[in-house]
């Protein structure tokens, strides 16, 4: 086998290097457009397909966000990391009012609401809760009394049953939630959203 010279060391060295500088421009590249390839959001006119693989949650994020959407998630991801995805909190966010520990669900709404005067989620109280059906993904236990049929215990374990689940992605999962018959079904879908 010939020896290289000098000349042919630092011509191959040259190679090799600019093929690693390439190789890690193509993947910084793929990962800094994950997010953009992972995720559908409506915002800026932008759209982006969802892979039902299976192995990701899809969930909507809206209310005190930075850039509200939709955005596809690990499975197993929790409602923090979803308010992350978003951008983070916006101005006004009242966190405390959700369970950021809370595992997310295939198909769930994450609002986070904005802080009103007095530290109250706007819309949490007054005629604002009658005008329209209430998130139950950030429904109080006050809110929830306020529908026919619902009572302090069962907006309690409706509140419990929520965030075992990690939110919920439909009204009908409250079927599971002990307590509650048809006619609460009913009123439940009448006045709630999810």
């Amino acid at each position: 086998m010939p020896e290289l010279s000098r000349s042919q060391l630092a011509v191959y060295g040259a190679v090799a290097i600019a093929l690693l500088l390439v190789g890690a421009r193509a993947i910084r590249a793929e990962g800094s457009s994950a997010p953009a390839d992972s995720s559908f959001s409506p915002v800026g006119g932008k759209q982006f397909s969802v892979d039902d693989s299976g192995s990701d949650v899809v969930v909507h994020v809206t209310g005190a966000v930075a850039r509200p959407g939709v955005y596809r998630l690990p499975t197993g991801s929790r409602v923090t990391d979803a308010v992350r995805r978003a951008g983070g909190a916006g101005a006004g966010a009242l966190l405390e009012a959700i369970n950021l520990a809370a595992r997310l669900a295939d198909g769930q709404q994450v609002v986070v609401p904005k802080r009103g005067p007095g530290g109250v989620p706007l819309g949490a109280t007054g005629a604002a809760g009658e005008d329209g059906p209430i998130s139950v993904g950030t429904a109080t236990a006050e809110q929830l009394e306020e529908i026919d049929g619902i009572g302090p215990v069962t907006a309690q374990k409706i509140l419990e049953y929520r965030d075992q689940q990690g939110g919920l992605a439909s009204i009908d999962q409250l079927n599971q939630v002990s307590g509650i018959g048809p006619a609460t079904m009913e009123s439940l879908r009448a006045r709630l959203q999810p």
